[in-house]
């Protein structure tokens, strides 16, 4: 579990599995927890920790609850404007996380780098949900998959 919640690093998932990590060494054998902590001191991992920026827990919580968010987004040349967005899910890769939503300044379906999102405000407003299909997903870095659910 914990070399899984290394790989959480800058996503949207980070509190949630470090929280889950925790209920989960509370609730072993102290003698379990302590083989586990042993096994972990012999794990070593290449590299240095994730440094992208994290999820910001507001746009975690707007997608959980189907809230539409007020962000400040940043393009790549610098150009800030704001939006109100109906969250629809997530793009992760190794390096950045997008959320995908339905803009409703664009009046459609884009995706918005996570670090790019500079203020973020979840307003009162619950829209009628929205199916996001994977072909409505441009990923110009390779195939989209759907996370694996158990």
């Amino acid at each position: 579990m914990a070399v899984a919640l290394e790989s959480t690093a800058g996503s949207p998932f980070r509190a949630a599995a470090q929280t889950a990590l925790r209920k989960l060494v509370t609730a072993m054998r102290s003698s379990d927890a302590a083989a586990a902590e042993a096994l972990a001191a012999r794990v070593h991992l290449i590299g240095g920790r994730d440094t992208s920026a994290p999820v910001a827990a507001l746009i975690s919580d707007a997608l959980a609850t189907g809230r539409v968010l007020r962000i400040t987004y940043q393009d790549r040349d610098g150009i800030a404007t704001s939006r109100e967005v109906e969250p629809l899910g997530y793009v992760g890769s190794a390096s950045h996380w997008y959320l995908i939503g339905w803009c409703r300044l664009r009046d459609g379906i884009r995706a918005f780098r996570t670090d790019r999102i500079t203020s973020s405000t979840v307003l009162a407003q619950t829209p009628a949900p929205r199916i996001l299909e994977p072909a409505d997903v441009q990923v110009p870095l390779g195939d989209l998959r759907q996370l694996n659910w158990l």
